[in-house]
């Protein structure tokens, strides 16, 4: 069973869905969704925000931190995947931002990659690097961030970033059912 399809099993049994936002990976993220068949029970869809201004007006990413620190940043993460989350009305988000090469962007040097997730009930909120909670838009619920740095060729980076945000919110999502069962059965 592929990654893509213990995630959508996941959300199926949870009778949740799933929203993507997309920017190095360019849409390779939904496209490894949409390969599972009945993917459509869990999946609600995807934005691929290549160009930074279109983090801000499609997923709500805050135009004075993109002017800021750029597109390549954890923060941009985080509210990718909470404004993605928000607007296609999913319970989780999850993102992907970063430079595949071959040049560097925003100051980062290739392979710097960002992946997070954004759930219904606050899933993380603290990015895994540096334990400083990060934010989203308004609204939206705390998410989890995790910094890469990723070697190999432009197909590679974003290739390995596919598998690890969906490794990341199988996670989340395995560790929220295991809290679920403990609080459903009096804490043991």
């Amino acid at each position: 069973m592929t990654e893509a399809a213990r995630v959508l099993a996941l959300l199926a049994e949870r009778g949740q869905t799933l929203a993507v936002a997309e920017s190095l990976t360019g849409g390779l993220v939904a496209a490894e969704l949409t390969g599972v068949p009945g993917a459509s029970a869990a999946f609600r869809g995807s934005v691929t925000a290549y160009a930074t201004a279109l983090k801000h007006e499609l997923l709500g990413v805050d135009g004075k931190l993109l002017a800021e620190r750029g597109a390549v940043d954890p923060e941009v993460a985080s509210q990718m995947a909470a404004g993605v989350r928000a607007r296609l009305g999913a319970d989780w988000g999850i993102a992907t931002t970063g430079v595949a090469g071959p040049d560097p962007q925003d100051g980062q040097p290739v392979g710097t990659v960002y992946v997070a997730v954004a759930g219904p009930d606050g899933t993380g909120g603290e990015t895994a690097r540096t334990g400083v909670p990060t934010g989203a838009v308004a609204g939206a619920r705390l998410g989890k961030v995790v910094p890469l740095r990723l070697n190999g060729d432009r197909g590679e980076i974003r290739r390995e970033s596919v598998r690890i945000v969906l490794a990341l919110l199988r996670e989340e999502l395995s560790g929220n059912v295991r809290a679920q069962d403990t609080e459903q059965n009096g804490g043991n």
